[in-house]
């Protein structure tokens, strides 16, 4: 909105100043960060104050865990914080007219309020189970399917798919928006994305199909949007499981979005994606300020969500963490680097899966279920082992600077 108000100012001939200062992606990513942080640090405290004189709280089971029983009756749904952290930024400072923009309002929306759902059955309806998995799946599955018509048909979502020297001359401070217009035109619709560790970095989902089947529309349009609603679902549902002791899910989000909020950059940046060797998609760049705001929101969110907990996010925050994350990825063409930089959410979903199925494999066997880990996911496993919840977490958000590193790394390893 302020986009829109120093544009009228421009065209107005009031002032000039704040129209080319506001330009600037690194100028609105500052003022994103900065805004989420005052928002959920002051506005989060009033939020968690309404939420326990609601009685919204948190039921705990007791898993036998060290400080488990402490927690009971800690105000839940925090996720309203986080999510009113990244919207009210976006809104203020991102371009509306940008289609990125607009996919990550909406995933925001629709995965805050399944989440929100979920979390209203579990608190008011004393139901432990909350929204039944059937609908959750509906509307994960829902949110993949729109993203992925939107990406496959709008004209607006293009790539680039090398820069080459007479293109890249252009690319320097002073390059005139007419330029930028002119070499956008260029770019096309493709299903091309990113993949580490072969020759030239790229894969086509097309490629995947039979000869004769990757030129009919309808079936390409089906497969992408079978892989874009796996990424989408497994993603939400891989940070739901990790928020399970204080400030996990929240700080490995935002080290993971800073990391795309990078790649969103250099990716919508001609000079850097020409130096990178890396295709180059024109807007992509707006998502930066977007990502800004989920850093600082997660960042702020910490304050009160730290060990030990004044709130806990609920489903209405993790649900959205992941989806964001994963929506943000297909996006800026790196969904295929999730298991990498998206490690700490991968480790513990991949933990649950082991643990159940050894488990029932064994039942089946000797009719006596075995298991791999203590407890899952694997963040239970180190608590049954007597390390400390705060321990735990510091030691996983180190991985995943580790493993967010690595990522940057593949875009040069071919």
């Amino acid at each position: 909105m302020l986009h829109y108000f120093f544009d009228l100012i421009y065209d107005l001939g009031i002032d000039a100043t704040m129209h080319n200062l506001f330009n600037y992606i690194s100028v609105r990513s500052a003022l994103a960060i900065i805004m989420s942080l005052c928002i959920t640090i002051i506005f989060g405290k009033k939020i968690i104050n309404f939420l326990n004189k609601k009685l919204v709280k948190d039921q705990i089971r007791n898993l036998g865990l060290e400080g488990q029983i402490e927690k009971n009756g800690t105000p839940t749904m925090g996720g309203v914080i986080i999510l009113i952290g990244i919207l009210l930024p976006t809104i203020l400072l991102c371009s509306l007219k940008n289609i990125y923009v607009l996919i990550m309002i909406l995933t925001c929306v629709w995965m805050g309020i399944i989440g929100f759902l979920d979390d209203y059955i579990k608190v008011f309806k004393n139901n432990k189970n909350g929204l039944a998995g059937k609908f959750k799946i509906i509307g994960q599955v829902s949110m993949g399917l729109i993203v992925s018509a939107i990406i496959f048909f709008h004209p607006g979502i293009t790539i680039k798919e090398k820069i080459d020297n007479n293109e890249s001359v252009i690319v320097n401070m002073q390059i005139e928006k007419n330029a930028i217009n002119s070499f956008d035109k260029k770019s096309k619709k493709s299903l091309k994305t990113t993949i580490p560790f072969v020759k030239n970095n790229q894969l086509d989902y097309a490629e995947l199909l039979f000869d004769q089947l990757n030129n009919n529309k309808f079936i390409v349009f089906v497969l992408f949007s079978i892989i874009i609603i796996f990424i989408i679902t497994a993603v939400s549902n891989s940070a739901n499981l990790t928020d399970g002791i204080d400030g996990l899910a929240t700080g490995v989000s935002a080290i993971i979005g800073a990391t795309l909020g990078v790649f969103c950059y250099v990716s919508g940046n001609m000079f850097f994606a020409s130096y990178l060797d890396i295709m180059y998609i024109p807007d992509i760049g707006e998502l930066v300020v977007f990502m800004s705001a989920f850093v600082g929101s997660c960042v702020g969110f910490l304050w009160y969500n730290s060990y030990p907990a004044q709130v806990f996010m609920g489903d209405t925050g993790s649900l959205s963490l992941g989806a964001i994350i994963g929506v943000v990825a297909v996006l800026v063409r790196k969904e295929l680097l999730l298991p990498i930089f998206c490690g700490v959410f991968f480790i513990e979903s991949l933990s649950v899966i082991l643990q159940v199925s050894y488990f029932k494999y064994t039942k089946n066997k000797s009719g006596f279920g075995k298991r791999i880990f203590l407890m899952s996911p694997l963040h239970h496993h180190y608590q049954k082992k007597g390390i400390h919840e705060s321990k735990i977490v510091t030691r996983f958000w180190i991985i995943c600077v580790f493993l967010c590193l690595l990522a940057f790394v593949t875009l040069k390893l071919r």
